[in-house]
């Protein structure tokens, strides 16, 4: 058997995923194949290196720091992103909150970032190295259009893979998993409409037209594939995990308290839900 998890981007929102990937750390299941998206990715790099607790001291102790986020770093020339770069991505995680590299090498499952190619506007799916290396690959998921800038992986510049592959479950059946397991950011009722930012991003992007296209359709495309991600849950062949209320919790959120009972949330529905799990798995 080959157990695959995909976890949903969502920015701050994915704190609730922070509680599943505990939960789970309590348990002892880790995935052979693991794909992220945007925070889901980032997040899922403590669960990997067996961090139970890091993320939610890392929201805590850093998502209301000044130097973490805010509109005063994306309107700094030198930044021009709404989270500060080196600190969310290299002083925070290598200094201050450090991963633990030995532990995530370690891992012996295969583990990729879903990003969107600035000139195609289509998916593409990077290994993610498991050392400081990682940091270009990190930004590129989670770099969400006018929030952040296009970030080059070799040859080739991208942005958040939610864009273009919101919830990679397609992929991971593709890289041959036959159980697997999908943990989203919504709610199950959740439907995705046009976010009135987009026509913003339509100007700001208008040398890259696929890249507009693939923003424009989004929201269609995302419905379209929770429609089918519930008839596969249906068919017995995917498993998924979602909150039964956000909270209200935001994208940039830096209530601390709203954050941490989403987190509990979170831990509380993969244990209730954990015995069935195990039967799906077994």
């Amino acid at each position: 058997m080959k157990l695959g998890m995909v976890f949903e981007g969502g920015a701050n929102r994915t704190i609730f995923s922070c509680g599943v990937m505990d939960a789970f750390l309590e348990e002892d299941l880790l995935p052979d194949y693991f794909i992220g998206v945007s925070a889901g990715l980032a997040y899922g790099l403590s669960y990997l290196s067996g961090q139970k607790g890091r993320n939610l001291t890392l929201m805590e102790d850093f998502m209301t720091d000044k130097r973490y986020m805010g509109v005063c770093h994306l309107f700094n020339p030198d930044q021009k992103a709404y989270y500060n770069i080196e600190f969310v991505f290299d002083e925070v995680p290598n200094e201050l909150l450090p991963y633990d590299y030995e532990a995530l090498a370690r891992f012996p499952g295969e583990v990729e970032a879903a990003v969107t190619n600035l000139h195609s506007g289509k998916a593409e799916y990077l290994p993610v190295p498991r050392d400081r290396s990682m940091k270009n690959v990190l930004v590129a998921t989670c770099s969400l259009p006018i929030l952040f800038q296009p970030v080059k992986v070799g040859r080739h510049y991208y942005m958040d893979g939610g864009i273009a592959d919101s919830i990679p479950y397609e992929h991971a059946l593709e890289k041959g998993c036959d159980r697997l397991i999908v943990v989203l950011t919504r709610e199950r009722s959740y439907v995705k409409t046009t976010e009135r930012a987009v026509r913003l991003a339509d100007h700001l992007y208008k040398q890259y037209p696929k890249l507009v296209e693939a923003l424009q359709t989004r929201a269609e495309r995302y419905n379209a594939s929770i429609e089918r991600l519930k008839e596969l849950e249906r068919e017995g062949r995917v498993f998924v995990i979602a909150p039964e209320t956000t909270l209200g919790v935001g994208r940039t959120e830096s209530d601390t308290a709203k954050m941490r009972r989403l987190y509990e949330e979170g831990v509380r529905i993969a244990r209730e839900r954990m015995g069935e799990m195990k039967q799906y798995l077994a």
